[in-house]
């Protein structure tokens, strides 16, 4: 066994080995995560996993795996439902675990903006909700399709479960509104819906889930719609995909057009022009 060797102590050859076993025990976990709804692992636990897999590849780069997780968003979608291609990628979003992690993260940004050290850089900082991923496709103002994140490339189209969350328009009026726009968010559960609709899952002698967003990934991804009305669903805008035209250049300026357009916006969602100002943000939260 190397999982607990220092990746400085491994040879080429146990690299390539535990390379090889995180591959396989990580497709396991996204497939029971993504596609089953039925985590085996803590959030912690599987983080953990992808830094050890990430760290063997940076020590490694030659014997980084064509299916390497560091390669990977999601998993595939379902047979269960029909299959939207995405027109732009939904890929996931990169970790940070240290102060020392967000302060790479902007001074990456300003060498790629290359704007020196003392520039300010500004910062629309947010909570991550855990919940599912959901792209929603707006044609002429009217809601033509919704479909999971997938693979990143193809999702789960699931038009019409989203239709029955109260949270998400179906119209959109507005004379500046695109003609093709593509909202993205996360569709969630509150932890005290959660706890509601789980304790009528015990009454009623049914599954109980395990987490919050699993039983938000769970409640939406059912063959019947009807089931996915009656669970308290709710629903985040913070990105887009697809658009003909965008309603502002930043991305605080987007969000307000969201939430202009009757879009639900974290409250919670604040402007820093600074990282220390962003890391107070984020211990407030």
């Amino acid at each position: 066994m190397t999982k607990n060797t220092p990746v400085a102590a491994l040879t080429p050859l146990e690299a390539a080995d535990e390379l090889e076993r995180l591959a396989a025990e990580l497709a396991r976990h996204d497939e029971a995560y993504y596609r089953e709804d039925e985590p085996e692992i803590s959030d912690a636990d599987y983080d953990a996993l992808r830094r050890r897999n990430d760290e063997i590849e940076a020590a490694f780069p030659d014997l980084v795996l064509k299916d390497s997780p560091s390669r990977r968003v999601g998993a595939a979608p379902s047979e269960k439902f029909g299959k939207v291609r995405h027109a732009v990628s939904m890929l996931s979003l990169g970790n940070a675990f240290a102060d020392e992690d967000v302060h790479e993260f902007v001074a990456r940004i300003r060498r790629f903006l290359k704007l020196a050290d003392d520039e300010p850089v500004d910062i629309t900082a947010e909570p991550k909700i855990d919940g599912l991923s959901i792209s929603l496709r707006y044609e002429a103002g009217r809601l033509v399709q919704a479909a999971t994140r997938g693979d990143g490339q193809e999702g789960e189209n699931v038009t019409r479960n989203v239709e029955t969350i109260r949270d998400i328009p179906r119209k959109v009026s507005g004379n500046d509104f695109p003609d093709i726009f593509e909202v993205r968010g996360e569709i969630y559960m509150s932890h005290k819906d959660f706890a509601q609709l789980n304790q009528m899952q015990v009454q009623a002698n049914a599954k109980v889930f395990a987490n919050p967003r699993n039983a938000a990934a769970g409640s939406l991804r059912q063959l019947d719609a009807s089931i996915t009305a009656a669970r308290p669903l709710r629903f985040f805008a913070y990105a887009w995909g697809q658009v003909d035209r965008l309603p502002a250049d930043t991305q605080r300026g987007v969000l307000d057009a969201l939430d202009r357009w009757g879009f639900p916006v974290n409250p919670l969602t604040t402007l820093c022009t600074s990282v220390d100002e962003l890391l107070a943000h984020y211990r407030s939260i």
